[in-house]
């Protein structure tokens, strides 16, 4: 804490609002890590008073157990943030979510993952915003991106980074067939102005026009929406959700930024894994996460195994026990 105080009563800190911001965030996460410690200890010292009266014969079962589940309870919670120290994992994220093959069928299921981190959002305490919405034709999404607020939201949403697949009876089939949907979810941190991305003004088309489709709820109607292509990448943002046009050219232009700011770290990722021989399946045969509504009733986690009997439960958001299984194995293999 000390170096942070020492930062923040430096001169001229206050001149660059977006590192002010990140140094507080930093100082708001200590501080609850500095309170958690100080819970724990107060409940050590109750949990010994208790178990001393136990041997002098007093009632106190009762108790002894709610302060135990009280002490689990905040240490498992401390031992996950310990695990969330990659470099942005404090950060907020940004989640954008692309059907894949199959029309209705993957635009359906697109917006029901939307929905699922929605109410994922919601169940943590997080605070969301519509950024850009295309509706289907028909129904579901055929994009859709969303800003995620919220205290660690990058690194816990950082598992849910790629393909899922969904296997289940089409409402959309007259025939009742069992079909197959899959969609693909890309999670970025929201980096801010102290990380440099080059992007050179030459390399992009900006386009504006009118927000359109089935957003429904989810967007603002403007003439002001604005379209961004990163030419020498084919990236594409775009923003819908202000009125004014100057302001979603500047989400967008955040957006590209965690955009090829990711692409530089996954691009770094991959030369890692040629150098030590390692292939990465390419397409939607390497999806993370399967969803079987039928003919029975399961969602598995193909890279950790971790699975559950009740979709509707996952699909409504309950997300932490997939989360937390993702994390213990990359600490795992970062302690290998």
């Amino acid at each position: 804490m000390g170096e942070i105080e020492r930062e923040m009563s430096a001169p001229g800190f206050w001149d660059n609002p977006a590192k002010a911001q990140d140094v507080g965030r930093r100082r708001s996460l200590l501080e609850k890590r500095i309170a958690s410690g100080e819970s724990i200890d107060t409940k050590s010292e109750e949990l010994d008073v208790l178990v001393e009266l136990q041997r002098e014969g007093e009632n106190v079962e009762g108790d002894i157990d709610t302060i135990v589940e009280q002490l689990e309870r905040e240490v498992n919670g401390i031992e996950l943030t310990m695990k969330l120290s990659g470099e942005h994992d404090t950060r907020d994220a940004i989640v954008s979510i692309h059907p894949g093959a199959g029309g209705t069928e993957s635009q359906d299921w697109a917006e029901m993952l939307l929905r699922m981190y929605l109410r994922y959002t919601e169940r943590k305490g997080w605070s969301s915003e519509m950024l850009e919405y295309q509706g289907g034709e028909e129904a579901g999404l055929k994009s859709a991106t969303l800003m995620v607020r919220g205290e660690f939201a990058y690194g816990y949403l950082k598992a849910e980074h790629g393909v899922h697949r969904l296997v289940r009876i089409s409402p959309f089939d007259a025939a009742k067939r069992r079909h197959t949907s899959f969609a693909s979810v890309h999670i970025f941190p929201d980096i801010d102005d102290t990380i440099e991305v080059e992007i050179n003004d030459k390399d992009l088309r900006v386009d504006t026009y009118r927000s359109s489709g089935a957003g429904g709820q989810h967007v603002n109607v403007t003439d002001s929406a604005v379209r961004i292509t990163h030419l020498p990448t084919g990236i594409v943002v775009t923003c819908q959700n202000e009125r004014s046009q100057h302001k979603n050219r500047d989400v967008a232009m955040k957006l590209l930024r965690a955009r090829l700011y990711q692409l530089e770290i996954d691009k770094r990722k991959e030369e890692v894994k040629t150098i030590e021989g390692e292939k990465k399946e390419i397409g939607f045969g390497s999806q993370i996460r399967s969803y079987v509504l039928q003919p029975y009733q399961l969602v598995k986690d193909l890279r950790t195994n971790y699975e559950v009997g009740d979709p509707s439960r996952i699909l409504d958001g309950d997300l932490d026990g997939f989360v937390e299984a993702y994390l213990a194995q990359r600490a795992r293999t970062s302690a290998d």
